[in-house]
């Protein structure tokens, strides 16, 4: 942080730097006002760098830009009012008439700490010297700058209108040719005060408090957005901006005459999932030679109007890793004074619990003796850090670890494969129908996207057949848009709390939010035998997941609404009374979290 807050350098000085340095005092004078959370942004993902002055020239010079403009649109430009901390005397004590008209030279804007000396007939004798020819070396540059500045504040409390653009522009060129052949006056700057900046070597879990929630949404758009650009020839977006597969359009349960009219109009039969369990299946179809996949969609509605169509959407995970100790991968794990005590039946009755994610890790020691079927890839299931991480959260267990239901039995699909493509909505509708065929009651998926007809379909199939899907609500923040599978009907959509049982600022909200769950502060398996601080809703769902799954054993539909009603009469009330739509029926399983202490630490 100290790159931030330290006084700038003495530089050598070259003439055509002055509007530069002119935007430097801008950012000093401001920079008090400057929020915190604008600067999170540039720490909100780990592994990025730490701030230095270049970010801070980058991230203001929107802002410096604007103030400019607005004041040289103002017809009678006065001394900026929105700081509390500022105070021009020639408006304070006149308003009717600027101070420009007032018969003492303007004054310069002066703070309560100090005030600058001077004013506009000073600039003037200075200009005037200049014309006369050489007289002393040059001062240093940090004298010119002020000048400028100076110059600047003058101009910009002494004209109006389209006279106030020329004359600034002027002063500026006149100065800076000057200034080789002058020494300037000493104008003093005040002494602005220092802001209190927050650390940007903290994690994540720290640091995304202060981030503006507006911006949260563009942090997964950024990422699909590289993803796409990636992997041009396999993917591409839709009108929303949403990620899908290239060329592909799909159908399902589409008829026989349906398949036969979309076929003879140019499109083909890439491939056909069997929803074996929901008696459903899904048809992929390829695009026409020459035809963008969304005019294909369009194309197919017209040809089979009545038909389920949609695009192969691309579903991603709803959490990241913050990240352990630096360096303590070889750190053995901390010992335990005994077993890990979790509060519930969960402990006592391992049972059943479904997966939807990348795939388990499963040499990891935290599912060791732990039963684990792994389905998808091709019988080859790719293990990915979220999948792992979300496994061990639910029934990972060892001696520093325990999960929500640690020994349960696990049923992992994986749908990414580690592929572009991973994770379309084909591939987890195929995850359903394998779980479903399983009799698995509860199927967590810490997954997000876009609504999609044929992933909603699916969802209504295995919901209706009694089972319990819970999924993350999503990290874009409380003002973006609801996403799926979470705000399906019939899904149980599960939010995050830090360890002071505040909503996570990531975290979506909206009616689908039905419990809140630890999301923070705590850790999770890594796939390199290590451990690792974890944080988004991603994590919380697969805790309300395992409290679920020792109370709904078997897929019943009465029966998942009864295990739903229990949990939420031990749910603790938070945010406005009654079920809302931040916590919604309020917070379960908040001494389930893994200790933050495992992070960084080798797994034992």
């Amino acid at each position: 942080m100290e790159r931030i807050t330290a006084a700038r350098q003495p530089a050598r000085y070259s003439s055509h730097r002055h509007v530069h340095d002119f935007g430097s005092l801008l950012v000093r004078e401001s920079f008090d006002q400057y929020q915190a959370h604008d600067l999170a942004l540039l720490v909100g993902q780990p592994g990025q760098r730490a701030l230095d002055r270049n970010d801070i020239r980058m991230l203001m010079t929107a802002r410096i830009r604007n103030a400019l403009a607005q004041l040289l649109r103002d017809k009678n430009p006065l001394a900026p009012v929105s700081r509390p901390g500022l105070v021009d005397p020639g408006i304070a004590q006149n308003a009717e008439q600027p101070a420009r008209d007032r018969r003492t030279g303007a004054q310069l804007i002066r703070t309560r700490q100090s005030t600058l000396d001077g004013n506009v007939h000073e600039v003037i004798s200075v200009l005037h010297t200049a014309g006369q020819g050489p007289r002393e070396a040059p001062q240093p540059r940090q004298q010119s700058d002020n000048l400028l500045a100076k110059i600047f504040a003058q101009c910009l409390h002494t004209v109006s209108g389209s006279m106030l653009k020329i004359v600034c522009t002027l002063l500026i060129i006149t100065v800076q040719s000057a200034h080789a052949q002058i020494g300037v006056p000493t104008v003093r700057l005040p002494a602005l005060p220092q802001p209190q900046l927050p650390d940007v070597s903290r994690t994540l879990s720290g640091t995304v408090e202060q981030v503006d929630s507006g911006a949260l949404k563009d942090v997964r758009q950024l990422k699909l957005r590289d993803l796409v650009r990636r992997n041009r020839a396999t993917l591409e977006v839709d009108r929303n901006g949403a990620p899908i597969v290239r060329g592909e359009v799909l159908a399902v349960s589409p008829s026989d005459a349906e398949l036969n009219a979309a076929l003879a109009a140019g499109f083909t039969l890439v491939r056909v999932r069997a929803l074996d369990g929901l008696d459903a299946r899904i048809v992929v179809l390829g695009a026409p030679k020459g035809m963008d996949t969304q005019r294909a969609l369009l194309r197919l509605r017209e040809i089979v109007p009545a038909a389920s169509l949609d695009f192969n959407h691309i579903y991603t995970d709803s959490g990241g890793v913050v990240g352990g100790g630096v360096g303590s991968g070889d750190r053995p794990a901390p010992q335990s004074n005994g077993p890990v005590e979790n509060a519930g039946p969960e402990a006592k009755l391992p049972g059943r619990i479904g997966l939807i994610d990348s795939g388990v890790d499963v040499a990891h020691p935290v599912f060791k003796d732990v039963p684990i079927h792994q389905y998808g890839c091709a019988g080859s299931p790719v293990p990915g850090p979220h999948g792992t991480a979300v496994a061990s959260l639910m029934i990972g267990r060892s001696a520093e670890f325990q999960g929500a239901a640690p020994g349960s039995e696990l049923y992992a699909a994986d749908v990414f494969c580690g592929v572009p493509t991973g994770g379309a909505a084909d591939a987890i509708s195929d995850a359903f129908a394998w779980l479903a065929r399983q009799k698995v009651a509860v199927i967590n998926v810490s997954l997000v996207g876009p609504s999609n007809a044929i992933l909603e379909a699916v969802v209504r199939l295995v919901v209706a057949r009694g089972h319990l899907i819970v999924a993350a609500v999503g990290n874009d923040g409380p003002a973006a848009p609801p996403l799926y599978p979470a705000s399906y009907p019939g899904v149980v959509g599960v939010t995050g709390v830090d360890t002071r049982h505040r909503v996570l600022i990531e975290a979506c909200r909206g009616p689908q939010v039905k419990f809140a769950a630890p999301g923070a502060d705590m850790s999770a398996a890594k796939s390199s035998q290590t451990f690792d601080l974890v944080r988004g809703t991603s994590y919380a769902a697969p805790i309300v997941a395992s409290l679920l799954a020792a109370t709904l054993r078997e897929p019943d539909k009465e029966g998942a609404a009864r295990a739903v009603d229990e949990l939420a009469r031990t749910a603790l009330d938070l945010g406005t009374a009654g079920m809302d739509t931040t916590y919604g029926y309020g917070l379960v399983g908040a001494d389930l979290a893994p200790a933050v202490r495992l992070a960084g630490a080798k797994a034992r």
